[in-house]
């Protein structure tokens, strides 16, 4: 009798240290998926915000700082951050290791510079910067000829401002080779069979880095005209006398897409999404941007 006493009692023991070690692990496991710690994993609940950075064409600047406040009603948890320059500029910035979640810039040729995808005779060093599936062609602007007030020399069309060129009358204000509003205007100068190297040696250009630059310079009367978007001479209040043709510099699109070293993948491509909404583009239009047909 006291040995099946015994042996009853160890049964018990033992029943009893193995509930304690299942419960031990349900409790742990339970604690490993509270709701709390889902709540963490996505970030929701949690009052953080999302920081998303964009690297973007001068040319934007205005509108997209009018589209962030905008921005904010739609998405009140991210934070966005610009950093406006050329493309050129922005494009060297990435490859150097800055940290950028959306691209959008001026030109093809700097989007096809970062893309695998793109033709090997542009993209020549085989960067692989650009997330697949979401590059877009966003906006288009258009390349004008801009006077500064009261427009001294008269200058009235891309016609007249090649003769004084030739006349070598004129001080016309143009962006660097990197520089996609410069290289619009390197194809204007070739059209009408101007030679750059020549009119900058006899003084008659000068340059920006990025088309603010060359903006600020007609726009304080330093010089006799400057070639610049559309929507930079729209925001600085410049007269603008001509429009270039596709013939002359070709179609000035804006390609937009998200980075591949984002950390916000799903965050910046929210923001990319946007950026083709009618609010946003309503803002685009007001300036003079146009969306791509």
């Amino acid at each position: 009798m006291k040995k099946l006493l015994a042996a009853l009692l160890a049964m018990c023991m033992a029943c009893g240290l193995s509930a304690c070690s299942s419960g031990g692990g349900a409790g742990g496991t339970v604690d490993g998926n509270t709701p709390d710690a889902d709540s963490a994993s996505t970030g929701a609940d949690t009052g953080e915000t999302t920081e998303v950075t964009v690297f973007a064409a001068a040319s934007l600047t205005e509108t997209l700082e009018q589209i962030a406040e905008d921005y904010k009603k739609v998405a009140p948890d991210v934070t966005l951050t610009f950093n406006f320059d050329s493309s050129g500029t922005l494009k060297t910035q990435i490859q150097e290791g800055a940290g950028c979640d959306v691209f959008i810039s001026a030109a093809q040729k700097q989007m096809d510079q970062m893309d695998a995808l793109a033709d090997t005779a542009v993209n020549t060093e085989g960067l692989d910067f650009v997330q697949r599936g979401t590059r877009l062609d966003l906006l288009e602007n258009k390349v004008t000829l801009a006077v500064p007030e009261g427009n001294p020399k008269g200058i009235n069309s891309f016609d007249a401002l090649a003769q004084h060129l030739q006349a070598g009358d004129i001080l016309l204000a143009m962006g660097n080779s990197d520089v996609p509003v410069g290289q619009y205007t390197q194809k204007i100068l070739t059209y009408y069979g101007l030679e750059e190297a020549a009119l900058a040696d006899a003084g008659c250009v000068t340059y920006g880095s990025n088309v603010k630059e060359v903006t600020t310079q007609v726009r304080e009367g330093s010089v006799d005209a400057g070639i610049i978007y559309a929507t930079d001479a729209f925001s600085a209040g410049l007269t603008v006398v001509d429009e270039a043709t596709a013939d002359m510099c070709g179609q000035v699109i804006y390609p937009a897409a998200v980075l591949n070293t984002s950390a916000h993948l799903e965050a910046a491509q929210a923001f990319l999404d946007y950026l083709s909404t009618d609010e946003a583009m309503a803002v685009f239009t007001s300036v003079g941007f146009s969306p791509v047909i």
